[in-house]
């Protein structure tokens, strides 16, 4: 008995330390991402376009990559979303070229040759699709465009809700960008997981630009796109 009340006040404190350091880190955390969603969404003001007829006329897109499937196999309405909006920006005039970026890290995976197959489908041209396999990331396929492909102007496209951390990417590294906003998933579709996940994205992005200074996986060889050859 004497030992337990000895034992005891030492278990309270303990444990009253443990709450204020997860209080204090969770406080934390909120922070980075309220500071997070500030920065990005500024970074993107006025640069995000849902209209076609609104966006400026550019010389290549950026199609940043997704899997064609879902886990379990069904059709992935953020790939459909993606090439859809980039087949009707060419189709538009609005761009000359796509060039795609995506994961392509084993063979058995390969999102940037899956969106250029869709493309060509949807009545793209060949000659007017690039295609960039070691898109693994955001920041990868955003600083490649410019490292290996030339580019310091382009349009992105992807879903709304993607468009202004690539466009934060885009605007830290000096390119000028812009982004066609595809239209997000259909609500029932929209999983909450998704939301907190872009959340926690949008933080370790801000570590990347502002802390590590991250470069991409594969700088990759210069490999500039020839618009002249893509004309339509």
């Amino acid at each position: 008995m004497k030992m337990l009340r000895h034992i005891l006040p030492r278990l309270r404190l303990n444990s009253r330390r443990c709450f204020l350091a997860l209080a204090a880190l969770i406080l934390v955390l909120v922070g980075l991402v309220f500071m997070a969603e500030r920065i990005c969404q500024s970074a993107a003001r006025g640069r995000v376009f849902r209209s076609i007829v609104s966006i400026p006329t550019n010389g290549v897109a950026l199609v940043l990559g997704t899997s064609k499937t879902t886990r379990n196999g069904n059709p992935n309405l953020h790939f459909k979303q993606r090439i859809d909006a980039a087949a009707a920006l060419y189709r538009a005039g609005k761009v000359k070229h796509l060039l795609v970026s995506g994961d392509n890290h084993v063979r058995s995976y390969d999102e940037p040759t899956d969106m250029r197959d869709a493309l060509i489908a949807a009545g793209v041209p060949a000659n007017a699709i690039t295609c960039d396999y070691a898109g693994f990331r955001t920041l990868d396929s955003v600083m490649r465009a410019r490292s290996v492909f030339g580019l310091t102007s382009f349009v992105i496209v992807t879903e709304e809700f993607h468009c202004p951390r690539a466009l934060w990417i885009a605007r830290r590294h000096g390119l000028d960008a812009v982004a066609y906003a595809a239209p997000d998933v259909p609500m029932a579709s929209w999983s909450v997981r998704v939301k907190a996940r872009e959340s926690l994205a949008r933080v370790l992005c801000a570590v990347d630009l502002y802390v590590v200074n991250r470069e991409p996986k594969f700088p990759g060889p210069p490999e500039p796109i020839a618009l002249s050859a893509s004309t339509p």
